[in-house]
């Protein structure tokens, strides 16, 4: 049947580029997220099939993974995508809107690589990519909740690669560490160097190179960020 992917938190960023680069060496492609008309485009664009899905539900990963079967079979690769932040101080924070990005941002990452990982022992190979950000390594100010949802992310990842890669499953964590860029019109070009932002293409080249890493030299993640961005 060839190569299958599945992309979850996908959208018009990283995650398309990442799903035409799939596309253009013939893997087949399926997209899941909250709400998927916004995929329509893009699905048209590479022949990839849509799934509505609350990452953060274990029934509704668990829905996902049951069509997938279906109609894509083991998954070659999964790459979990998504993400939620609530931004400002810490004593101002509403506690339930906080509980409810990390649990997007970090249990909607374990129950999708978690329905990767049952699939791929089984078949004895895989690939799980998980996208990380600056706030994997560093918690900057107004920015508690996303750094806890991305640093128990990194953390998920690193135990996951120690635990699967012996039995043949690739998992890699990337830090996106600076702005994705939006097109030529992104405002936030103004006053920075060229190349200021990441490009989504270059970091789609960038996944897709980890994806075919040969299992002798195997990354557990990788750090990517603009020339001019601090370290």
């Amino acid at each position: 049947m060839g190569e299958t992917a599945l992309i979850v938190g996908a959208g018009s960023g990283l995650s398309a580029s990442f799903a035409r680069r799939l596309a253009r060496e013939n893997i087949r492609v399926a997209l899941a997220a909250r709400d998927t008309d916004k995929l329509s485009n893009l699905a048209s664009e590479i022949d990839a099939q849509c799934f509505a899905c609350n990452c953060s539900d274990p029934v509704e990963v668990g829905g996902l993974y049951e069509w997938f079967d279906k109609e894509f079979g083991i998954p070659s690769l999964v790459l979990f995508n998504a993400s939620s932040r609530v931004r400002g101080s810490v004593e101002e924070l509403d506690p339930i809107a906080v509980r409810d990005a990390i649990i997007t941002t970090c249990y909607g990452g374990f129950l999708v690589a978690q329905g990767a990982a049952r699939r791929m022992l089984n078949a004895g190979a895989g690939t799980i990519l998980l996208s990380g950000a600056s706030a994997s390594v560093k918690g900057y100010p107004q920015s508690s909740t996303f750094a806890m949802g991305k640093f128990g992310l990194r953390g998920l990842a690193q135990s996951m690669a120690r635990e699967l890669a012996p039995k043949n499953i690739h998992v890699a964590h990337f830090v996106i560490d600076g702005g994705i860029s939006k097109g030529p019109n992104d405002r936030r070009l103004e006053g920075k160097a060229e190349d200021g932002l990441l490009d989504p293409d270059a970091i789609a080249e960038s996944y897709y190179q980890v994806f075919r890493q040969h299992r002798s030299a195997w990354t557990w993640e990788l750090a990517l960020r603009p020339w001019v961005e601090s370290f």
